[in-house]
């Protein structure tokens, strides 16, 4: 039992869990435009979310006190190269104008973890993008966005028309809602030079902005494409969780509240369609 729960608390450490979302909101998006399942820029996601994630995570701990690192983050450093080699090999099957794509996103996960700005816009000790007032999660929500809405589309030569914008504006809306039990629950933790959402406006006003997130969120799916009633369903479903996951946060909320459960969305919403969509 103790061991299965060691192991349990790796997978959500290691980023597994989260890059497990990102593959499924990247799947979506190819279910979404009738693209057969495209396993180079899928699993390039999967592994360079991992990658990335634990870099932004871990880089100051790293760098810092890599002599003195616990033995479970010399395991996830591990797991990150591991991952970091898969990556790799997946990126040259990619097409070079996905890669081209990707280098944008890329620098801005380096600049969202690597100390680069000037002392006159950043907080506490670290210059970079994570620690500009207020910037965190709409840097987050882009990324994401991007790399799962666009990188899949421009890998499969699709055309970036009206509806792509959409897509992108409502992944963009989905992010940003899964971020705010985040946000909520990091209150305690969060520095107030940070001025996150629930810092600025608080906790009641944040749960009420992840309700109208949510309700664009679904509300946007009538601007994409004619749906059948079975795919409007599954998408009200994920509005409804979405919406439940914000009402139901709190600053002391269960352990694997927000890590797992609220993290799990995309992954429910992508086993909703490939079931009944």
């Amino acid at each position: 039992m103790r061991f299965g729960k060691h192991l349990f608390d790796f997978y959500l450490n290691s980023s597994i869990h989260v890059a497990l979302s990102v593959f499924a909101l990247s799947w979506l998006t190819l279910i979404e435009y009738q693209i057969p399942f495209d396993a180079n820029v899928l699993f390039f996601i999967f592994f360079a979310s991992i990658a990335g994630y634990n870099f932004v995570k871990f880089f100051g701990l790293a760098k810092f006190h890599h002599r003195s690192l616990s033995r479970w983050l010399k395991i996830i450093q591990i797991l990150s190269f591991i991952c970091l080699m898969f990556m790799g090999f997946f990126a040259f099957q990619l097409q070079m104008e996905t890669i081209m794509y990707l280098s944008v996103f890329a620098l801005i996960t380096c600049l969202y973890a690597i100390p680069f700005l000037p002392k006159s816009f950043y907080f506490d000790k670290q210059q970079n993008l994570r620690n500009v007032s207020g910037l965190k999660v709409y840097v987050i929500a882009l990324v994401w966005a991007g790399v799962t809405v666009l990188i899949p589309l421009i890998n499969n030569n699709r055309l970036l028309d009206v509806t792509v914008v959409w897509v992108f504006l409502q992944r963009f809306l989905l992010v940003l809602a899964l971020m705010l039990p985040f946000e909520i629950r990091d209150m305690q933790f969060d520095s107030l030079k940070l001025a996150t959402i629930p810092q600025k406006i608080g906790i009641k006003n944040t749960k009420i902005m992840g309700v109208i997130l949510a309700c664009l969120f679904f509300g946007l799916e009538f601007f994409i494409s004619e749906k059948i009633a079975d795919n409007l369903l599954i998408q009200l479903i994920v509005a409804v969780l979405l919406m439940l996951s914000i009402l139901f946060a709190s600053r002391h909320q269960g352990k694997y509240y927000s890590g797992f459960w609220v993290e799990s969305i995309p992954v429910f919403w992508l086993l909703l369609t490939l079931l009944f969509g």
